[in-house]
Parts: structure tokens; C-alpha cells; sequence
């Protein structure tokens, strides 16, 4: 299996795709915006495929058309919740384009079906390369913002007091979230990101409270469930995409009812029980946050 180049790159894509989506679906999970990572992938459909309409790689369509989409969530904040009517159009009208762009070009139908359901198979050396400078950037951006945006998404309302711009971190984590999305559709393609960027951080918060040990796991949870999935690929001739994604399925349902024994447990405190909605110790935190 890994004497073949196009195996080594699938292996390799893996590991920096699901690293990233791991430690950026762990806050998006714990902010309760896992819409913004749906919403980003099918804008991005748009973006690659009208990239492809003018002759520039669908990657860098689909990384700028997240970008600014992720940019503009961030900047409408609040007004975005509740408006499931709206972003639901917006999602179709984005597909609709996309499929719009494609028909000018027929030759691209194999390429439609990568980017909606992704071909790791077909990643090339280059586009590792790729993959690991925008991931990167991604997670030293995570990392640069990680303080201000755990209190921000915990204490919204205290961190405002101490002088956290709530909009300017949602902003910038967004963006981030956008770059993520981008790299996430090269592995299992815009119609399954949920697969591996939200799947694995939220299995990882229900196995445990405690933030770092999450945000590992969370990372770890998609490295597996990805490597896994395009060794299943290769054994059974099954797309990987198809395996990542019952992989991430499979775990999150086994987690569930080990995530609802851990909640009933009583933790110190004069046997108080865990908060499923703020686990305690993610929340104590933020006490020492700025």
C-alpha cells in the first residue's frame, strides 16, 4: 500500500487535513456554530467551481469564496442565529451556482463529483505542499487567538466587560474555520464536512470535560477516522470519503451513551453532576483567562 506515491500523499493530506479540522471543530463544536462549517463548504462549491469557469485552480476559488463568506458571518454575529429560512436559501443558491458554473464546461463532471464528495485518492505532491502551508497558517492563527476566543465563546459577556472584542474574534476564528473548510472538501468533499470537522470534536466532548485532553482528542479522533478510512478505501475499493464518514459516525454514537455516564457522575463539589451544556473544568478556564 504505501509503495505506491499516490497512497503516501493520501496518508499524508490525511494527517494535516484532519490535525486542522480537529483542533478548529473542537471550537466550533464548543460555540455551537457547527452550521458556519456547512454553510462555508457549500459557498465554497460556488467558489471552486467558478474558479475552474476562469481557468485558476478550484482550490484557491473555494479558499477565497470561504474566506470572505467566513469574514461576513463573522461580521453579522448575532443576526445570523435564527435565521434558518436564509441561510438555507443561501446554501441552495450557492449549490445551484456551482452546478450553474459546471454546465458551461461538461469535461469538469469528474471534478464536480471530487469536490462534492471529495477524492483523496487523487491528491498530488503539490497539492500536499499546499495543504500543509494553509494548514499552518490555520493553526498558528488558532493558536494566536486561542485565550481570547475560549473566553469569548464560554463567558461572552464577562470577556465584553474585560474589553474582548466579541466580533473581532468571531471574525478572525471564522475565517480560520474557512481555510479549514477548504482543505476538509479535498478530503471528503463539500456535502460531508461534517464528517471531519465537526464529528470527531464533538465525540471528543462527550468523552471528556477537561479542555486540552479534548482539543487532543478531538485531533486524534479525525487523524484515525481518516487514516482508517482511506486504508479501508484501499482494502475494499470503496470510496474513502464513504469511510471517513462511518467512521465519524460510528464513534459519535459510541461516545453518546459513554458521554451520558459521564454527565450523571458526580465530580466533587458535594457530588454536584457535570453540566453536558459547560463542562466545569473547559469552564474554569476561563477564570484566568485576560
Amino acid at each position: 500500500m504505501f509503495t505506491y506515491d499516490f497512497m503516501q500523499n493520501a496518508f499524508a493530506a490525511a494527517a494535516i487535513v484532519s490535525v486542522v479540522c480537529g483542533l478548529t471543530g473542537f471550537f466550533l463544536v464548543l460555540r455551537a456554530q457547527t452550521f458556519a462549517g456547512h454553510a462555508l463548504s457549500h459557498v465554497g462549491f460556488a467558489g471552486a467551481t467558478g474558479a475552474v469557469l476562469i481557468g485558476v485552480s478550484p482550490l484557491w476559488g473555494l479558499v477565497g469564496m470561504t474566506l470572505a463568506a467566513g469574514v461576513g458571518m463573522g461580521l453579522l454575529g448575532e443576526r445570523l442565529y435564527h435565521r434558518d429560512v436564509a441561510i438555507g436559501i443561501v446554501l441552495a443558491m450557492s449549490l445551484g451556482l456551482g452546478l450553474l458554473f459546471l454546465s458551461f464546461f461538461t469535461a469538469y463532471a469528474t471534478q464536480a463529483t471530487a469536490l462534492l464528495f471529495g477524492n483523496i485518492l487523487g491528491v498530488d505532491t503539490s497539492m500536499v505542499w499546499t495543504l500543509l502551508l494553509l494548514g499552518l497558517a490555520a493553526v498558528v492563527a488558532l493558536a494566536a487567538i486561542a485565550r481570547p476566543l475560549l473566553f469569548a465563546s464560554l463567558q461572552p459577556e464577562v470577556a465584553e466587560a474585560k474589553g474582548v472584542s466579541l466580533r473581532l474574534v468571531s471574525v478572525l476564528f471564522l475565517a480560520i474555520v474557512a481555510l479549514a473548510v477548504a482543505e476538509c472538501v479535498q478530503i471528503v468533499g463539500v456535502l460531508l464536512v461534517f464528517a471531519l470537522m465537526v464529528g470527531p470534536a464533538a465525540s471528543a466532548q462527550r468523552l471528556t470535560t477537561r479542555l486540552w485532553h479534548g482539543i487532543a482528542l478531538s485531533s486524534a479522533l479525525a487523524l484515525a477516522e481518516a487514516w482508517s478510512g482511506v486504508a479501508l478505501a484501499w482494502w475494499t475499493d470503496w470510496p474513502a470519503s464513504f469511510w471517513i464518514t462511518a467512521l465519524s459516525s460510528l464513534v459519535y454514537l459510541a461516545a453518546v451513551p459513554a458521554g451520558n455516564l459521564s454527565v450523571r457522575a458526580p465530580v466533587g463539589n458535594g457530588g454536584k453532576h457535570r453540566s453536558a451544556a459547560c463542562p466545569p473544568v473547559i469552564a474554569s478556564e476561563t477564570k484566568h483567562s485576560p
